[in-house]
């Protein structure tokens, strides 16, 4: 029998060779370590950091600003359809069938032209001569009888074609050619001469004959007195009559400015010849005369 010495020798053996097997089989039964991580490969998407970082708007062409875009270059107003334009400031040249004069015009007295050339536009023929046009007298002024000139204004209104195509339209009256010394401002208001000829005519005939007058009464002394005297008559003659009427004569020529344009009916404006206009003889060159009748 072993002895108690010999026992306690091999226990620690016998108990390493008791382990020994169950450590190996653990050993063959564990899962072998992770394998070491490829730097060059692409780490894997965390769905977590996609979740909560903010989306990268796509690319897109940048629009610009509604004020900053390129401004269209303006282009010139076009017709409807169907309709044809005679554009502000077309002239008109006219010639006045019933003469006018601020002795006896009033407002509202009609006036009558009648074109005398045709009107073309883009190489159609818009207004044929002969076409007719109407208007009134807006303001009749006579002249004062210390100062101020006569004054007449037109307003031209109705465009009649020769077909009886009746238009309305705006037109102020330019260039007006009366045969006297009537002048016309931008406005179209025409002013009558201003007569300071006639008025230093009339001065210097009353001088004279006041003058003759004295001599022939009291010599030298009484050439003074009678030219005084003949000065003021005919200061007072001047004074006691108007200057003179502005006068528009039957056959006064000017042309009628469009201050807005005018749309026509395309189907009713196929003129084929120019037209034809009256034959009106001009006004006479006239010299200004005063009004002698005190009123």
């Amino acid at each position: 029998m072993m002895s108690h010495r010999k026992l306690h020798t091999f226990l620690p053996v016998i108990a390493l060779a008791l382990l020994l097997p169950g450590t190996l089989a653990a050993q063959d039964a564990a899962p072998p370590p992770p394998p070491s991580p490829d730097r060059s490969a692409p780490a894997p998407p965390n769905p977590d950091a996609a979740a909560s970082a903010p989306a990268k708007p796509s690319h897109v062409s940048p629009v610009p600003p509604a004020d900053a875009e390129t401004e269209s270059a303006p282009t010139a107003p076009v017709a409807p359809a169907g309709k044809l334009e005679l554009p502000v400031g077309t002239r008109l040249p006219l010639v006045l069938h019933n003469g006018i004069s601020t002795r006896i015009a009033k407002p509202g007295d009609p006036v009558y032209f009648e074109t005398l050339f045709p009107v073309i536009v883009d190489g159609k023929i818009m207004v044929p001569a002969g076409s007719y046009v109407s208007g009134e007298v807006t303001e009749s002024k006579r002249a004062g009888r210390v100062k101020g000139r006569a004054e007449i204004n037109l307003r031209l209104k109705v465009l009649i074609l020769p077909n009886g195509y009746i238009v309305n339209f705006a037109g102020a009256p330019a260039g007006a050619g009366t045969g006297g010394g009537e002048t016309m401002d931008n406005e179209g208001k025409i002013r009558g001469d201003s007569d300071k000829a006639s008025d230093a005519a009339t001065l210097g005939k009353t001088t004279a004959a006041g003058a003759g007058i004295g001599a022939v009464a009291g010599g030298v002394k009484g050439l003074g007195i009678g030219a005084g005297v003949g000065a003021a008559a005919g200061l007072a003659a001047v004074l006691l009559s108007r200057g003179p009427d502005a006068q528009l004569p039957r056959g006064t020529t000017l042309d009628a400015v469009l201050d807005r344009p005018i749309l026509l009916e395309a189907d009713k404006i196929q003129f084929t010849e120019p037209g034809h206009a009256s034959a009106l003889p001009g006004p006479s060159s006239r010299e200004p005369q005063r009004s002698r009748v005190p009123f």
